[in-house]
This record gives C-alpha cells, sequence and structure tokens, in this order.
C-alpha cells in the first residue's frame, strides 16, 4: 500500500474546543479514507502544567507554551486556532505569513475589519482556510441542504433559527472571558448567533438586510473562571461590569426574497443547547434540532390527503453525507463526529489545492451579518449587509 501523506496539526488552545479538534483528528483515519491524513504534531498554551497534561491526554507528540514558536516550527502544516476570539486575527495571520493553512474557530475575529484583514492574508499566501462550522457537518444538515438544492421543498419563504441555552443564569455566575467584549468582541450575539447564521446562509443564502434587538440581564458579575462543562468558579472578592449581551434577536431578508427570524440567548430556562431550525418552502418544510442530530424532520406538499404531516428522517443510512463512513442504519453518531466530517473537507482541500467552504470568506460574511445587527440596535432601524460589506471585497459563496 502507498503510504498517505502526513498532515502535521500545530493546535493553539487546548479547552473545550481543542478536546473537540483534537479527538476529530485522531479518529478521521480511522473512519474515512482521505489522501492525506492529520498527525497530531504539536499543542500551544500558555500554562506550561496545563498544556503539558493535555498534550499527554490527547495524544500530541509535543507542546509549546508561544503559539509563535509553533508557528515558527518547520515541521507543522496546519495551524489550528481554538482560543478565545481576540486572537484570532494575529494568530492566522502569522501563520498565514509562514505559510501554513489554517482553520479557525468561530466566529472569524473581533469585528468585520478584522476578518477582512484575515482573508487577505490567507489569500495572499494562498494557504488552505476554513472556519470551523462544525454543525453544518450532522449528516442531517448535510441532508436537508440536498433536499433545498434540488427543489424539494421549493421557494423558500421562511426561516426560523434560535440557539438557547441556560447556563448563565444565575446573577452569581463569574465574569468569563466570554462576557468581555475586549475578549469576546460580543456575547451569545457572536458565540451562538454566529452557528445559526452560517447554517442559513448555507441552507437559505445570503442576507440582504436585517433588524435586530440585544439585552443584557445581568449588568455585574463577580471575577472568575469556568470549566469545560460550563461550571463557573469565583476568584476572590472582586467584581466587573458585563458589556456584552445576554440575548440577541433580530429579523431578516434574504437575498433570495425569503424572511428569516433568529433568537439566540443564555437566559433560556431549560434550554441546554437549542440550536433549532425550521425552513418553510412553496412545496415542503423541513425541521432540525440539534439536541436530536440525526433525525430531520420533512414535509412534502405532493403526498396524498389524509397522509401529510411531518415525517422523521434518522439520518444514518449510507444514502445519506458521511452517514456510510460509521456505523449500520438506526446506529446514531453524535456532537464530535461533526468535527470529524468537518475536517475530512479540509484534509481533501489541502489534498486538492482548494479551501473548502465554510472557509475565511464565508466568515467574513457571517461577521458582516453579526456587525449589520449590532449597527441595527444602535441606530433602531434596518441595516443592509451592503452598508457594511461592499460587494466588491468578498467573491460569492
Amino acid at each position: 500500500m502507498k503510504e498517505k501523506r502526513q498532515i502535521r496539526i500545530g493546535m493553539v488552545g487546548y479547552k473545550f474546543m481543542g478536546k473537540a479538534h483534537s479527538h476529530a483528528f485522531r479518529d478521521l483515519p480511522f473512519y474515512f479514507d482521505t489522501d492525506v491524513i492529520p498527525v497530531l504534531q504539536a499543542i500551544a498554551g500558555r500554562d506550561e502544567q496545563g498544556v503539558k497534561e493535555a498534550a499527554e491526554k490527547m495524544g500530541w507528540a509535543s507542546y509549546e507554551t508561544d503559539w509563535r514558536r509553533l508557528i515558527e516550527r518547520d515541521d507543522i502544516d496546519v495551524i489550528d486556532i481554538v482560543t478565545p476570539n481576540n486572537t484570532h486575527a494575529e494568530i492566522a495571520i502569522a501563520a498565514a505569513k509562514a505559510g501554513k493553512h489554517i482553520i479557525c474557530e468561530k466566529p472569524l475575529a473581533l469585528t468585520l475589519e478584522q476578518s477582512l484583514e484575515m482573508l487577505e492574508a490567507v489569500k495572499r499566501a494562498g494557504v488552505v482556510h476554513m472556519i470551523c462550522h462544525n454543525y453544518r457537518f450532522a449528516p442531517a444538515v448535510q441532508f436537508a441542504k440536498q433536499l433545498i438544492a434540488q427543489g424539494r421543498l421549493g421557494k423558500i419563504y421562511h426561516i426560523r433559527a434560535t440557539f438557547l441555552q441556560d447556563w448563565l443564569m444565575d446573577p452569581n455566575f463569574p465574569l468569563i472571558w466570554r462576557l468581555k467584549k475586549e475578549v469576546s468582541g460580543s456575547g451569545t450575539h457572536g458565540d451562538l448567533g454566529a452557528h445559526i447564521i452560517d447554517l442559513a446562509r448555507f441552507l437559505v443564502g445570503e442576507f440582504r438586510e436585517v433588524v435586530g434587538m440585544m439585552e443584557t440581564f445581568i449588568k455585574k458579575r463577580p471575577l472568575g473562571d469556568m470549566d469545560i462543562h460550563l461550571k463557573g468558579r469565583v476568584e476572590g472578592t472582586a467584581w466587573g461590569e458585563v458589556d456584552v449581551d445576554d440575548a440577541s434577536a433580530f429579523l431578516a431578508r434574504f437575498e433570495n426574497g425569503a424572511l428569516g427570524v433568529f433568537e439566540v440567548s443564555r437566559f433560556s430556562r431549560g434550554n441546554r443547547a437549542g440550536n433549532r431550525f425550521e425552513i418553510n418552502g412553496e412545496r415542503g418544510s423541513i425541521r432540525w434540532d440539534m439536541e436530536n442530530m440525526n433525525n430531520l424532520q420533512v414535509y412534502l406538499e405532493d403526498d396524498e390527503r389524509g397522509l401529510q404531516g411531518f415525517r422523521t428522517i434518522n439520518c444514518t443510512e449510507v444514502e445519506h453525507p458521511y452517514a456510510s463512513a460509521y456505523w449500520p442504519a438506526g446506529h446514531i453518531i453524535g456532537y464530535e463526529h461533526t468535527f470529524i466530517n468537518l475536517l475530512v473537507e479540509m484534509m481533501n482541500g489541502i489534498a486538492g489545492g482548494y479551501s473548502p467552504s465554510p472557509n475565511f470568506e464565508d466568515g467574513v460574511r457571517n461577521q458582516a451579518v453579526l456587525e449589520a445587527v449590532e449597527r441595527s440596535v444602535q441606530t433602531g432601524g434596518w441595516v443592509s449587509i451592503s452598508e457594511v460589506l461592499p460587494s466588491v471585497q468578498v467573491q460569492s459563496r
């Protein structure tokens, strides 16, 4: 057998997303036969004891305490960025200049301006680039895309999407980095809203204009940190100001005439990860819920009267995207497999010399929608995407 080319991964960060990405890189060759295979070469983090333990547990060959050293290494082909949002731009631009391929967690940057700088850097360097919107890669979501592309739903009229959580409702939960604008850029809007914006663009099309509102329910919190299970830990007696949103909601019009309703919140009691959408077309509708991610609900108007209704399709059969790589029909996969499916596309892109979607161009377009909503909150009116992102700057999807 011909030995496959190894793609040596260097990851910056090692906590929640570091664990998800590490697992995906390790398991990818077990399920998929790609022309190139990832190798866990080195991981970087500021806390030497923490990154050393992470490297040992997750199977990395070595570690660094400075991401700059990681980028300088000749034995690294890909930089995987799983750090807080305020570090994405600096790391990605440096990695591109060093000729490294890049995968970056969402949102791409703190601002649209930063994201455009990142896009320009990867284009100038000619490296492969992706942004990690893993929910696209649930087989049920990919199958929904197929149905829409085949015209099974006809003209799309509506999308309703939510991402609802409840882990921040305790007013004594600490002021973690996700609640600081200088680190995160925004609150739920960028953290959760980025996901449903990307799903909407993937399934329905480009946004034309938006109008929104945001609210911060808890204005001050004690200082502290949290673990990967979203459990808070107060440190000391000091308190700080929350300067990002706890909830965001907006209306949207799409270029194809569809209407959208979007809501994200960390104050939705009983919702652990309520990432859900419903899309209505002239000939049918689809529904998906990440907490039941293997199933897609489908309604088709062509069904005969008396038998019409939403059917539940368990997207685990060989006919469903990515499903044939895993188990026999009915044997479900989980959250972690969405990352594997995404990284398969990254490996294929590196082998073929192209940047699969979602890439930094998608990241820029997602950032433009986020920023348009923020501007709408400030002005109290509708804001068109072209106002914040002139069409000449980014190629179409």
